[in-house]
């Protein structure tokens, strides 16, 4: 197949790009200028320059594609001004799906996120972890960045209702190699790995090799039902974060964080930086919407990618694993 792929420079959209190789496909790959290629080395590409919002690349490097994987998303938990993310996050993606329509595209992948379905429920004093039913409302997106991808997630659902064969994943909180920005989950790794991490927030995440987001992707173009969503995620990867930390512990021989940040300790010293930012105008170093989403545990249920689409289940700890060797071996930690 002939696959054009947005967010190729990306964490996902990299290991994507290696996997669609990997198989035999074709690549075409939307890419900014000035994008960051290292995870990209070692493959071979079309390079179409552009960006979400170029029309013109859009329809020049979906022509003749046979599948569209729309991976690409801004990220920010912070902005002076949030009318890029949502021109990116939600025009962005509408383009990417027209364009893809009007190609022909057989199929359609868009890479939404697990913050667009329902929070796990509590039950008999424990979580229940939700599965793609739990439906999520305007008033659970608690950030800009969370209320942009739900708006986009709307505008794929509403575009393969009227006939477009788009298909949607909800990736978790993947980790693993070439996680060259690298991404929240990775810097909680690389500051674990530097010895940055004096505590931590008592939060939860479902933890997923990337690798196999990556197939779970592929997967979803070669057997997903059109309309349908697919969380790609690892059915034993709901962990607390002191479980994550405790596993990487056990990895390197580092000693995990002892102490526990109180809710309303790193949501008062957020607000303060986020006070700060507003007069110098740098990011926070905390954001407050981070915070925010540190509190709920974001536990979730993979299982229909795993029964229909045939997800892999790398264990977590593998995950964890390959991704301390990762940064170690392309320079993240400091030398002891």
């Amino acid at each position: 197949m002939k696959c054009f792929v947005t967010g190729a420079s990306g964490f996902i959209g990299a290991n994507l790009a290696h996997e669609l190789a990997a198989q035999g496909h074709a690549l075409r790959l939307l890419l900014r200028p000035g994008a960051d290629l290292r995870g990209l080395e070692r493959i071979a590409y079309e390079r179409i320059e552009g960006d979400l919002l170029d029309r013109a690349a859009l329809e020049q490097g979906l022509r003749g594609c046979d599948w569209c994987f729309h991976v690409a998303a801004r990220y920010a938990l912070w902005l002076p001004d949030y009318r890029p993310l949502f021109a990116a996050n939600v025009e962005g993606t509408r383009n990417v799906l027209d364009a893809a329509g009007r190609a022909g595209c057989s199929r359609i992948v868009y890479t939404s996120t697990v913050g667009c379905i329902g929070l796990p429920r509590a039950l008999a004093g424990s979580l229940v972890p939700s599965d793609e039913t739990a439906q999520a409302t305007r008033a659970q997106m608690s950030n800009p960045y969370k209320q942009s991808k739900w708006e986009a997630e709307a505008v794929a659902r509403d575009l393969a209702a009227q006939g477009l064969p788009i298909v949607i994943v909800n990736p978790s909180a993947p980790v693993g190699p070439r996680d060259v920005k690298p991404t929240p989950t990775g810097q909680v790794i690389v500051d674990f790995l530097n010895g940055r991490m004096p505590a931590y927030l008592d939060t939860g995440l479902n933890w997923v090799h990337v690798r196999d987001v990556a197939r779970g992707h592929v997967l979803a173009a070669e057997k997903g039902r059109i309309g349908e969503r697919y969380i790609l995620g690892h059915a034993d990867g709901n962990w607390t974060m002191k479980q994550a930390l405790d596993t990487l512990a056990e990895i390197t021989g580092r000693p995990a964080p002892r102490w526990r940040i109180p809710y309303g300790l790193a949501a008062a010293f957020a607000h303060l930086d986020e006070l700060k930012s507003r007069v110098t105008g740098s990011p926070p170093r905390a954001p407050l919407a981070g915070v925010r989403m540190a509190r709920y545990k974001m536990f979730f249920n993979p299982a229909k990618a795993v029964r229909e689409l045939g997800m892999p289940q790398t264990p977590p700890t593998q995950a964890l694993s390959d991704a301390v060797e990762w940064f170690e071996r392309n320079g993240y930690v400091n030398a002891a």
